[in-house]
């Protein structure tokens, strides 16, 4: 019988960084797919701040920046002409050390997740498929048909569904998956070209309802225009071309199309599962949520998912917590995906909208608003957190607790820069850490050393205060780096009423 810790159906970039997490945390894992081969192409092209912040903690984010390509800002057009310009870098470099739009193809991203994972002796088990599992006291038993055609048994101690949006594991639990499906088909083409628009920024055309916009790619001339068509061409979407969606980015981008290396088109829907969980086995990514891919935020979504289910996964094989500590996964993540989704959706929706009110909208007043809104500093500030989804928090959830300053338990830790480096760098060990801003009690060292709970104190500096750390408070980080307790005080028994309640021993991986 093959055994291991955890068994994880579906290689995406969901399932690779769940497997590679897992593996640096010493956790044996099994990894499977029903391809034959990575993909060869690309839908999912962003990767957001945040990722890049948690990907730091696994050695990946230098990677992914400078095989990549930085996207500095966003131009929103109307009536052919670039109505607003949003530069990235000046509104998020005091809130990110990745103060940009990350493009980074799918295709290229698995193939450096698989690159490390076999760095840990971890392969993807290709032409691989679930056939159904079952669980009992202790496990899973799963069954697979294997690449020959054999049938073989394996048991893991939880099973984690990252296999998409028809997912056979969220079908052998029989678990909803309510929602709907958008009118319009999404098309993705990637081309080689020239004009305004292919120069190294993200560009979007609001003129009509159907959805336009430009993604720079790595190197001179190459972009990915994704649009979306409606009426009589929406029904025959299995026979478009290129040709038949391509005149209203040529003349209202002023694309100039020299080749076409792909064109694909699909539907999309925008669902979100009754249950992340069921017993031992989870649901991650596209077979948990699914949205519009305009925000650029499922592929991240799904990588949020697994990096919050494999420190607890980890912590609980490991011994450093009870089982329980499973029960947050899905409170935490369906919270946000159902945000998520909701908000896409309403987004979408909007610049979807048809009728005349729509297109006034979109061709008389966003041109007046947009500008207006794009010199306020707290609108600018708020759209890129919410995109970078370096917003994203855990408060009022059970593990969330207290606050200091305006940061509250539950919240992304802030991140600060100084002339030593930034407050992020202990982050790169992703286990229970204490941070605190200025100085703290002689009791507090002592009974972090005492638990082996690393304690990280930073000289108190006015970018603290701006960032609305408290001075002398502390803040208890779990190992995804988000905060789980703060306090404006020094009293360590806190700390050790939050780990007994919650039912974990913290400890340095």
């Amino acid at each position: 019988m093959h055994r291991s810790d955890v068994l994880i159906v579906g290689a995406g970039p969901t399932g690779l960084v769940l497997a590679l997490w897992l593996s640096k945390l010493g956790i044996r894992v099994r990894l499977l797919d029903k391809t034959s081969a990575p993909g060869t192409t690309s839908r999912a092209l962003a990767v957001q701040a945040r990722t890049l912040e948690l990907y730091r903690q696994l050695d990946l984010d230098q990677a992914v920046v400078q095989q990549g390509h930085q996207v500095p800002a966003v131009n929103l057009w109307v009536k052919g002409e670039p109505t607003v310009r949003l530069p990235f870098a000046a509104i998020g470099k005091d809130l990110t050390p990745y103060a940009f739009l990350e493009i980074y193809p799918q295709d290229q991203h698995e193939r450096l997740l698989i690159e490390r994972l076999e760095q840990f002796g971890v392969e993807v088990e290709r032409d691989t498929e679930l056939l159904g599992f079952n669980e009992h006291d202790g496990g899973i038993t799963a069954q697979l048909r294997l690449p020959d055609g054999q049938l073989q048994s394996c048991q893991s101690c939880y099973l984690a569904g990252c296999d998409g949006a028809r997912s056979r594991v969220r079908k052998t639990l029989d678990i909803g998956f309510p929602g709907g499906t958008y009118q319009q088909v999404f098309y993705v083409a990637d081309v080689d070209g020239a004009g305004p628009t292919f120069n190294g920024e993200l560009h979007v055309d609001l003129d009509e309802a159907d959805f336009l916009a430009v993604f720079p790619l790595a190197g001179v001339g190459r972009a990915r225009l994704i649009g979306t068509v409606r009426d009589e061409r929406a029904e025959q979407a299995e026979t478009l071309r290129f040709e038949d969606v391509s005149s209203r980015a040529i003349s209202h981008l002023k694309v100039e199309v020299k080749r076409v290396n792909w064109f694909s088109t699909y539907r999309v829907h925008h669902r979100v599962a009754d249950e992340f969980r069921r017993g031992r086995a989870f649901l991650l990514g596209d077979a948990a949520h699914v949205h519009s891919p305009a925000g650029g935020q499922g592929m991240n979504t799904g990588i949020g998912d697994a990096i919050n289910l494999a420190w607890k996964l980890a912590a609980v094989l490991n011994g450093g917590a009870n089982h329980s500590l499973l029960d947050s996964y899905a409170i935490e993540r369906m919270a946000f995906a159902r945000k998520l989704v909701s908000t896409t959706d309403r987004v979408f929706s909007f610049v979807t909208a048809e009728g005349v009110i729509a297109d006034l909208l979109r061709t008389r007043v966003a041109p007046l608003l947009l500008p207006k809104m794009a010199a306020l500093e707290r609108a600018r500030e708020w759209l890129f957190r919410t995109v970078s989804q370096i917003t994203l928090n855990y408060r009022a959830m059970p593990l969330s607790a207290g606050h200091a300053g305006t940061v509250f338990g539950g919240d992304r830790l802030p991140w600060v820069q100084d002339a030593d480096g930034d407050n992020f760098a202990s982050l790169a060990l992703p286990a229970w850490q204490l941070h605190v801003y200025g100085d703290t009690s002689g009791e507090m060292r002592a009974w972090c050393n005492e638990h082996h709970l690393a304690l990280q104190v930073f000289a108190y500096l006015p970018a603290h205060a701006n960032a609305g750390l408290a001075r002398n408070g502390f803040y208890l980080l779990r190992p995804d780096s988000y905060v789980a307790l703060a306090d404006p005080g020094a009293d360590p028994k806190l700390i050790e009423r939050y780990f007994h309640g919650h039912g974990i021993k913290p400890f340095l991986s």
